[in-house]
């Protein structure tokens, strides 16, 4: 939420599932090209037959994506690469900050739940994610709860911004109500909502009214005027994908970091 209060742009990279998955995949691609000394970077061809094989998107969608990810300087085309005319594309600077301020976020979450140094440990070693974010985007993907959430969770993860969404009516909830069914949520307005996102009224209201009818949402007066909660299955929905995620980011984490001290070892004992 606050990287989306300062750049809500490179926010919006996030903004939807099929977006996610898209950046994970074009990180992990050039990642793994760079790790392995082969080009420096991952080719637009690799990158959208990945896409199409996990059924992510379209291609048109991923060239799309592509392009605006070049657009706005969120990937480059390598220095790497013999032939100029077919470049293979990286991260710029912003995109692997970006990411890694990302997985900084999570593990301090990690670390709140078992008091960990899981952030600490990173941040002596951020090179480290080059070997973290390939295995988190590779177990997203293989992830059944990830790619197939339930049903109000879904209905706003492929809503544009709808992460951003989710996000601010959880961490405005507030006391259980007595039934256990309800959470008031300190967000009071559609107005209040979408003054935090880049979407249209229309297209938020929409959504809303479809998850009211869902029963997970709803007011406590007027719809849009009054206070508004959210049901405890809803919240149950986004805590349980949220730890679905909490737990391939630590794993990822662990074995990504062994990796890239295996990979440094190896790398001083063939310079001696």
């Amino acid at each position: 939420m606050s990287i989306h209060a300062v750049n809500p742009r490179i926010a919006s990279v996030f903004a939807t599932q099929q977006r996610w998955l898209m950046a994970h995949i074009a990180l992990a691609h050039s990642f793994k090209s760079k790790s392995a000394g082969t080009t420096g970077g991952a080719y637009a061809s690799n990158f959208i037959d990945a896409i199409v094989l996990h059924r992510v998107a379209s291609r048109n969608t991923a060239d799309s994506f592509l392009k605006e990810m070049q657009k706005y300087g969120y990937l480059r085309n390598s220095a790497a690469g013999g032939d100029r005319r077919i470049r293979p594309l990286e991260p710029t600077a912003i995109s692997i900050e970006s990411i890694s301020a990302w997985l900084a976020a999570h593990l301090t979450t990690l670390d709140a739940l078992d008091s960990g140094d899981r952030r600490a440990a990173f941040l002596t070693r951020p090179q480290a994610i080059a070997a973290i974010q390939p295995l988190i985007a590779e177990r997203l993907l293989q992830s059944a709860a990830i790619r197939a959430p339930a049903p109000a969770f879904s209905l706003f993860t492929w809503l544009n911004e709808g992460g951003i969404v989710m996000d601010w009516l959880m961490a405005g909830l507030a006391d259980i109500s007595p039934d256990g069914r309800r959470i008031l949520s300190t967000v009071s307005s559609f107005a209040d909502l979408g003054e935090r996102i880049n979407l249209s009224r229309t297209h938020l209201i929409r959504k809303l009214r479809m998850a009211e009818a869902m029963g997970s949402l709803g007011w406590l007066g007027d719809r849009g005027k009054s206070a508004m909660w959210v049901s405890a299955d809803f919240a149950r929905e986004y805590h349980n994908q949220q730890s679905v995620k909490l737990a391939i980011i630590d794993s990822a984490f662990h074995e990504g970091l062994r990796l890239g001290a295996d990979r440094r070892d190896g790398d001083a004992k063939s310079t001696q």
